[in-house]
């Protein structure tokens, strides 16, 4: 019994050295460009930025550092060259020191152009950059680290100096905006004040008709 042992152990051994390990997942995550998808530009109008009409303050406050860039002009469409250079711009002023940077916007729309004194038709043309969409008050960039909020805020001004528009310096507790609008407790109260509230009862806008106007509409069924 004791012989039969040691002479399958280095049978044992060989099997067991020749299944091949397999990774079922990856531990690391996959290197992501915020300036360019890794999927195939696909052709799309020209579009506009969203505009948030519902009262929406989504994307206009910090979310991860202490100090931020908000776009406060009207709504713009930002190249990747743009963004990159605002990024370099940041990161130039910034040399040497500790802080940790966030984009909040990437660019997910490509944009396709003519070249001069081309006919009309044959396509919308070839793809030469890709773009973002930027609403009014959108954060772009975030900071957090430690430096001054003197420096940062110049850093912040040169990287808008980069980019079409106006920009501004916000801090971490600053109020959301609904558009160019903070978010104050006396704009909610105004904003309440203007609520008009119905009745609470079937068809109650009929009552702000006119006359003429009800009596076209159908008898409510009961």
């Amino acid at each position: 019994m004791q012989s039969f042992f040691p002479s399958i152990a280095p049978l044992l051994r060989t099997e067991v050295q020749s299944i091949p390990l397999l990774r079922l997942f990856s531990t690391t995550s996959t290197p992501q460009d915020w300036l360019r998808p890794r999927t195939d530009p696909k052709l799309r109008f020209k579009g506009n930025p969203r505009v948030h009409t519902g009262g929406s303050t989504r994307g206009t406050t910090i979310a991860w550092g202490d100090y931020g860039m908000r776009l406060s002009d009207y709504h713009q469409r930002l190249s990747a060259t743009h963004l990159k250079n605002a990024e370099t711009a940041i990161k130039t002023k910034l040399r040497g020191m500790k802080y940790k940077l966030y984009k909040r916007v990437a660019c997910n729309i490509a944009v396709f152009q003519k070249g001069n004194e081309v006919r009309m038709g044959t396509g919308k043309g070839t793809h030469k950059f890709w773009a973002a969409r930027v609403p009014v008050s959108r954060v772009l960039f975030e900071l957090k680290g430690e430096v001054h909020e003197q420096i940062v805020k110049e850093a912040f001004r040169l990287a808008g100096d980069k980019m079409p528009g106006r920009y501004e310096f916000v801090k971490k507790g600053d109020p959301p905006m609904i558009g160019r609008a903070p978010v104050t407790p006396e704009l909610l109260k105004e904003l309440e004040a203007r609520n008009f509230k119905l009745p609470p009862k079937k068809r109650a806008w009929v009552d702000t008709l006119p006359e003429h106007k009800r009596k076209l509409l159908k008898p409510l069924k009961p």
